[in-house]
């Protein structure tokens, strides 16, 4: 947990105390606006992923620009998300443990929340949860398309779920979702949607087989924000999942996918022990690397060359010698999902300066 600092609005971005987690209004707003008119173009549904920013302002904001919902990965995601007046919640993932289906029945009197199942024995369990308080539960069969991860693993399997969900009281099939996620940073592109192909093909032959034996699926849910521009141009598909290209990082944006870098680490130099070295108070506790290094916004010559726990040790080069102790730096984060979920609050910054702050609610939130 980084604490949140009182800070003055319309205060300078480099009055912050650091590390501060910054977004960027005018960029985030733009490229809301942007996945939403794609959306539009390709008559598809957007459901966006909380689990990215996990801050219930930010999915109003999606809402507001026809997003039909959002997706959660966790119980305890939507519990925030129905908390926050947000009407339809996807849960891409398994509850298996009585609390958490528990959890599920309980929100679906507040909110619509959908769930994903891939087994009969968990599609069991929440029907018999659901018919003690007299309600209705919608599922979802999430079947795997490569990635190796949940799912259902053949159309036989597939089918015989839906069939044993058909029986089941309190329980109702809309569809199927699949994340093709192990294309995302495929190269050459060619390669990545060759394989983002057949993952489709086969959510959609999933599809046509329920289809032919009578079943309803209103739902074909699939796609992030590495594949949204592939994965939409599959007919049958009717929603996305996307999630990174609100806030966006740096790995998304060196693969090629098309939105601003919202996102940054506000972070300030503390040594210049040596010459051409800097030391900064951002580490691995503030920032993670699981996808490489962070990237600086400015200034030009300055590159992470390792992080610590609490320090992160730069090397200098051209404008970046002249830095001194004190100097405040951003950094754009590879991986943004993770990097947010380290922080209780964005400072939102217009013009470069405090507009607001908006409090990561679903910080934590991993059960």
């Amino acid at each position: 947990m980084i604490n949140n600092y009182s800070a003055k609005t319309g205060s300078p971005v480099t009055d912050l105390e650091t590390p501060a987690l910054l977004i960027n209004a005018d960029l985030l707003d733009a490229n809301i606006e942007k996945m939403a008119t794609f959306s539009k173009s390709k008559d598809i549904n957007l459901r966006p992923h909380f689990k990215t920013h996990k801050c219930p302002t930010l999915s109003h904001k999606q809402i507001v620009k026809g997003a039909i919902g959002i997706t959660c990965a966790k119980v305890s995601e939507a519990e925030i998300a129905v908390n926050s007046g947000i009407k339809e919640v996807l849960i891409a993932n398994q509850l298996v443990t009585t609390e958490k289906i528990e959890k599920l029945v309980s929100l679906n009197r507040h909110s619509k929340v959908l769930v994903a199942v891939d087994s009969i024995k968990n599609a069991q369990d929440i029907s018999k949860a659901a018919a003690k308080r007299g309600l209705a539960i919608t599922v979802i069969i999430e079947r795997d398309v490569g990635l190796k991860r949940c799912g259902t693993r053949s159309l036989d399997e597939s089918l015989k779920l839906a069939q044993a969900i058909e029986k089941l009281p309190n329980l109702q099939m809309a569809g199927l979702m699949g994340y093709e996620g192990h294309t995302v940073f495929l190269t050459p592109v060619d390669n990545k949607k060759d394989q983002c192909r057949r993952a489709m093909e086969t959510l959609l032959e999933t599809k046509e087989v329920l289809s032919k034996n009578g079943f309803t699926v209103d739902i074909v849910s699939a796609g992030g924000t590495g594949t949204h521009e592939i994965t939409s141009e599959y007919n049958g598909i009717t929603e996305l999942q996307v999630g990174s290209y609100a806030t966006m990082d740096w790995k998304y944006k060196e693969t090629g996918i098309d939105f601003a870098l919202a996102l940054s680490v506000l972070s300030t130099v503390i040594s210049t022990p040596e010459k051409n070295l800097a030391i900064i108070d951002v580490g691995l506790k503030a920032i993670t690397a699981e996808f490489g290094m962070p990237v600086f916004k400015t200034p030009t010559g300055a590159s992470l060359v390792s992080l610590s726990e609490e320090h992160g040790t730069l090397q200098l080069n051209s404008d970046a010698s002249k830095l001194s102790v004190g100097d405040k730096l951003e950094l754009y984060p590879t991986h943004g999902c993770t990097t947010i979920n380290l922080y209780d609050t964005f400072y939102v910054i217009r013009n470069n300066c405090l507009e607001t702050t908006w409090p990561i609610v679903a910080r934590g939130a991993v059960r």
